[in-house]
């Protein structure tokens, strides 16, 4: 090895598994109140619901009331009024053949008032984590509802503002938004435990069988059905979509957004002096454009991200693998062509030619720490928003919180005797091991599901400044379906939450309605 190289010890195998911690990131029953609708329409029945909800890994509820509160409400969207009602509460999760109520998973879910049911499209929508309430999903993009964040700025607006969302998916889909084991107010059943979902396999059955329960309850068997993941949620997506087209169960579409399909190729993982970072390299490259430390400065981001995937796949990659097989280092002039393309100082190519994205974010930029989640957000690296570790998501985590209280509260007229859990602490006992692998790789998934049903469809939406999942990782990860021509991938300007980006979420909101009413 070349002494001006250094290769890093394997991390703890705990802490990789918390690195992909993503922030991005119970039972029913009991009591009625009277609530009144925000937004006009008539009041609906509030819920009152004394349970005591836990995120342990050993909580469980002896039994669980299937209950909801039911408001009314409109919202002026593309020139017309949408008139929808908004439900707030309980289904259990039952085990197929035997009908035994498994968890109780909490769910809030908006259907338009005037549209038949029966053909109206219906998307389920979850965040990761693994243990991440769907808050993010819930009250950042395309519910009837958002909160203001202004991303990527390094401060919300005060107070925290909820407003009609222009780009809600309302006018071309219902939604549910549903809450995975262990979070917001979803948890196990007796005999089950919150733990006993913990797991890759385990979590995506009980997810099939909420979405089960709710098609059966509402009667939307023959609705357009399509699933929305986040990070990790498109892990559960690929596994969850095998899983409903082996039992019969309708499923159009796949929505992956910030996805990590395979843990074994993202090097964020990973001792970097094993595994390739090259799938991170565009996204620093779309970065230090971002802080304009390139010369000459790229004017259209779209163009010099294809650059940046050429020069990765035909320069950096090869010299990568070659570095990490024989030690062979770099050529002069491939590192001054990386300093150029993005940003990053020549000491820190120097030191770490296979430069995994925590180096990248804390020593590109001086005393400066860029966001995980969305690099755009940089602090200073002794600031009170460095101190967790990523200045993108501490920004975002208070307005959230008191988003999510006041609207539950406030507006869908929903109460709890406790604490909606925004985070678990599942990952630090989830079972990754999936398919004979101890992480895992969910494109085998994906594969057998479309070969099951050629039909469905897929769409992977990325942002060109997430250091999580980088979208050229997603781009080869989903390259190993081959020819998929269901396939469709878009990445816009903005970080793991691209639809914080102002800019970003309209542009989300066409491809997704052109994807939601495309052909079957």
């Amino acid at each position: 090895m070349n002494a001006g190289f250094t290769i890093r010890p394997a991390p703890n195998a705990c802490a990789a598994l918390l690195a992909l911690l993503l922030a991005a990131c119970g039972g029913g029953g009991g009591g009625t109140a009277t609530g009144s609708a925000i937004g006009g329409g008539p009041a609906g029945p509030g819920l009152a619901d004394p349970t005591i909800y836990s995120s342990a890994a050993d909580a469980a509820l002896p039994s669980a009331t299937e209950a909801a509160a039911v408001t009314s409400h409109t919202l002026a969207l593309g020139g017309r009024t949408i008139a929808y009602t908004a439900t707030a509460g309980h289904l259990n999760a039952r085990a197929p053949g035997t009908g035994a109520a498994q968890a109780s998973m909490f769910y809030v879910a908006y259907t338009a008032d005037s549209a038949a049911p029966a053909t109206r499209p219906l998307i389920f929508f979850y965040n990761g984590g693994p243990g991440s309430a769907t808050v993010w999903l819930h009250l950042g993009s395309f519910g009837p509802r958002r909160i203001v964040i202004g991303a990527p700025s390094t401060s919300v607006p005060q107070p925290f503002e909820l407003i009609d969302n222009a780009e809600s998916l309302i006018d071309t889909a219902d939604l549910v938004f549903v809450d995975a084991v262990g979070s917001g107010y979803s948890q196990a059943i007796e005999p089950a435990t919150n733990q006993s979902f913990w797991s890759v396999d385990a979590d995506a059955r009980v997810m099939r069988d909420f979405i089960a329960r709710y098609i059966e309850v509402n009667q939307r068997a023959a609705s357009p059905t399509f699933l929305f993941g986040e990070s990790y949620g498109t892990t559960r997506s690929a596994v969850l979509a095998n899983l409903m087209v082996t039992v019969g169960m309708r499923l159009d579409g796949l929505v992956l957004q910030s996805s990590v399909l395979d843990y074994n190729s993202n090097c964020g993982l990973f001792d970097p002096g094993q595994l390739s970072c090259a799938g991170y390299l565009p996204s620093y490259g779309l970065t230090g454009a971002w802080f304009q430390l390139l010369q000459p400065q790229p004017t259209d981001s779209d163009a010099y991200a294809q650059q940046m995937r050429d020069f990765t796949d035909q320069r950096y990659a090869p010299a990568v693998a070659a570095f990490l097989g024989t030690r062979t280092p770099p050529a002069p002039t491939l590192l001054d062509e990386l300093v150029g393309r993005t940003g990053a100082p020549r000491a820190l190519w120097n030191a770490d030619f296979n430069l995994d994205p925590t180096a990248y974010r804390s020593q590109t930029l001086t005393a400066q720490l860029m966001g995980r989640y969305d690099a755009r957000v940089a602090a200073p690296a002794t600031s009170a928003l460095a101190a967790g570790g990523d200045p993108s998501s501490m920004v975002i985590s208070a307005p959230f919180v008191a988003a999510q209280r006041a609207h539950l509260a406030n507006e869908l007229r929903y109460s709890a005797g406790s604490t909606y859990t925004m985070l678990s602490n599942a990952i630090t006992s989830w079972g990754f091991g999936h398919d004979g692998r101890a992480l895992p790789d969910t494109i085998p998934d994906l594969a057998t599901a479309l070969a099951q049903r050629p039909a469905l469809r897929v769409l992977s939406l990325a942002g060109y400044h997430d250091l999580a999942t980088p979208f050229r990782q997603t781009e080869l990860d989903l390259a190993r379906l081959g020819a998929a021509p269901t396939l469709r991938q878009r990445v816009y300007p903005g970080g793991h939450m691209i639809y914080l980006d102002d800019a970003a979420r309209p542009r989300m909101k066409a491809d997704l309605v052109a994807f939601i009413n495309g052909p079957p």
